[in-house]
């Protein structure tokens, strides 16, 4: 099923966080292309996690770009 919310319209987005061999916590958004970010633990993620949304988001509105960066999300089942 497609998500058909648009950016400018979202409140939330989904962080992913997934953890890392040597500790910690790589993070990045789907629906931000490009944002990665990590932390030693899952709260240095999440603080680093909104410091780098914040960046991203500033950056595209000074630069005139729209917050809808056209992702489609769909889910489909894994194979039995």
């Amino acid at each position: 099923m497609a998500i058909g919310i648009r950016m400018s319209q979202l409140t939330e987005i989904e962080l992913i966080f997934e953890p890392q061999e040597e500790g910690g916590y790589s993070v990045y958004a789907p629906e931000l292309p490009g944002l990665h970010t990590q932390g030693e633990d899952m709260d240095d993620a999440l603080a680093n996690a909104h410091e780098a949304v914040a960046l991203y988001v500033d950056g595209l509105r000074e630069d005139g770009e729209p917050l809808d960066r056209g992702i489609v999300r769909r889910r489909i089942k894994l194979p039995s």
